[in-house]
């Protein structure tokens, strides 16, 4: 009871007084024109429902929702309504790491196996030299291994184990590749250099210090809540918007398991604009805040937002939980988030001490993007520019690639084919020292497949030509992939190879 009524105190002490919500002529006519610009915006990209916050210096401008929760359903979205942050995540697992080292007890050059001794990375030499900050900044040498967590069936240890069997993409600090596990990894150090889980750590030292009372470090956290003003996720799945079953990342929960609402999360950018402070009190030092975004990785522009095609900036970085960029002869930070039915932007101008929050609840819907520049150029002087039909432009163009190459790929087909073997022959569990077990099973309709526990990596086989089968998987919201069974010298199936151009090997069981 001590306790609690302590960490209460803190929140008191600590806390932001109530947002003083401007009404200065600018601040009304901004927050008109922001309006007017989301209502048309989300009917333009078929958004069930947004939350957005805005901040100038140390007022919210706008904090409000739009839409609903849940298509077919009652429940407009509202400033509390509750929505996944995802990957804008990052910035506050960085943030909790720059705590510690502020504490005394971590340093941002420690070597990761300083923390997590029993911790591989694929080659010898790297294991040694990863330090902290390799953690946070996408340069550690590792390619996408996102089904790893994807599974549902591994635990954080397992997946953490698994990395030394990754092949390396590139030279380690000679490139950049975005990791989600290494920022899971950085929630294991926080929790064992802290003494506390990671989730219990975030909001003993950074949420409840800024009054984010209805925030939430993991997806199982809300629904024990049992807060009933909570969003849906939705994916346009064959020209439909349709809700779909959440998708969890709590086990890496420190990469972007954080929930929280258009309230909470104008407190965050009201922190990030005043450099860390609450109450005139800093919660990290002004030099290690500086330290957060100082570039660390160059991001070529292939491998950058779509956006940078329209914004057309001088450099593209990395920072520690921050994507940077120049707009407009301005420093942008930001960071979005993304899982299946989500989407989140945060985007800062520093200099101008300007931020805004996007939560929505429709799978990459890029309007995210186009509402935070267009909210840039209200601060920085208007332009007239509309972001919203350029970007729609700009989308539809790289549909329309994609509907091309699909037709391509149709062409390839060999008609008439037919596998060399009964279908039966293919049954079989199939693994690889990475990604597990994928197991091939046979229906009255033919073959299936699934790889772990998640829906959205089960799926039907469906002949394609000779023994390359094409498979749909999950609830048919993602492209199509591909199957190709190989066989051995005695005629057996030895090995599935996974993915367009059979990327991952497979290899039969006994």
């Amino acid at each position: 009871m001590l306790l609690r009524l302590s960490c209460l105190l803190c929140v008191v002490s600590l806390g932001f007084p109530n947002a003083h919500v401007a009404q200065s002529p600018k601040a009304e006519s901004l927050v008109r024109v922001l309006d007017e610009f989301i209502v048309k915006g989300m009917r333009d990209w078929a958004i069930p429902g947004l939350a957005v916050a805005v901040v100038r210096n140390d007022s919210v401008l706008l904090q409000k929702g739009y839409g609903t929760r849940e298509l077919a359903r009652t429940g407009a979205v509202d400033e509390h309504t509750l929505f996944g942050i995802m990957s804008t995540t990052k910035a506050m697992t960085s943030a909790a790491i720059a705590m510690l080292v502020d504490d005394g007890v971590v340093s941002w050059n420690d070597p990761v196996t300083k923390w997590i001794p029993e911790f591989e990375m694929p080659e010898p030499y790297v294991t040694s030299a990863l330090t902290v900050v390799d953690l946070l900044t996408h340069r550690a040498g590792l390619g996408n291994a996102d089904l790893l967590w994807v599974r549902g069936d591994l635990d954080e240890a397992e997946i953490f184990r698994r990395v030394r069997y990754l092949d390396p993409a590139y030279s380690f600090r000679a490139g950049y590749t975005y990791q989600n596990i290494m920022y899971g990894l950085a929630g294991e150090l926080i929790a064992r250099a802290s003494g506390m889980p990671y989730g219990e750590f975030l909001k003993d030292r950074l949420l409840d210090p800024l009054g984010m009372s209805r925030t939430f470090t993991s997806l199982a956290a809300v629904r024990e809540s049992g807060d009933d003003n909570v969003s849906s996720s939705h994916f346009e799945i064959r020209d439909t918007v349709r809700v779909i079953e959440e998708e969890a990342v709590d086990v890496l929960a420190s990469a972007g398991a954080v929930w929280s609402n258009a309230s909470d999360m104008a407190r965050w950018l009201r922190f990030l604009l005043d450099s860390a402070r609450v109450g005139g009190r800093d919660l990290i030092k002004p030099e290690t805040f500086a330290e957060l975004f100082r570039p660390h990785t160059i991001i070529p522009a292939n491998q950058f937002y779509p956006t940078v095609r329209l914004t057309q900036p001088h450099w593209t970085t990395y920072a520690l939980g921050w994507f940077q960029q120049d707009y407009r002869g301005h420093y942008v930070a930001f960071h979005t988030g993304s899982l299946s039915g989500r989407i989140a932007i945060v985007g800062l101008l520093p200099d101008e001490r300007f931020g805004i929050v996007v939560l929505g609840n429709l799978d990459h819907a890029e309007f995210r993007h186009a509402l935070m520049l267009r909210a840039f150029d209200l601060q920085l002087g208007d332009t007239g520019r509309d972001w919203s039909d350029e970007l729609l432009g700009l989308y539809r163009g790289f549909a329309a690639q994609a509907d091309s190459a699909r037709s391509a790929r149709e062409t390839q087909r060999r008609i008439g084919t037919k596998p060399l073997l009964p279908l039966s022959q293919y049954v079989g569990t199939y693994t690889h020292p990475v990604w597990g077990d994928l197991v091939v099973g046979e229906t009255g309709d033919g073959l299936t497949a699934c790889m772990g526990m998640e829906n959205q990596l089960r799926g039907s086989l469906v002949h394609w030509h000779y023994d390359t089968f094409r498979i749909q998987l999950g609830d048919g919201r993602s492209e199509p992939d591909w199957v190709q069974f190989v066989l051995a010298r005695d005629g057996t199936v030895s090995e599935l190879r996974f993915g367009a151009d059979g990327e991952l090997v497979f290899r039969r069981k006994p």
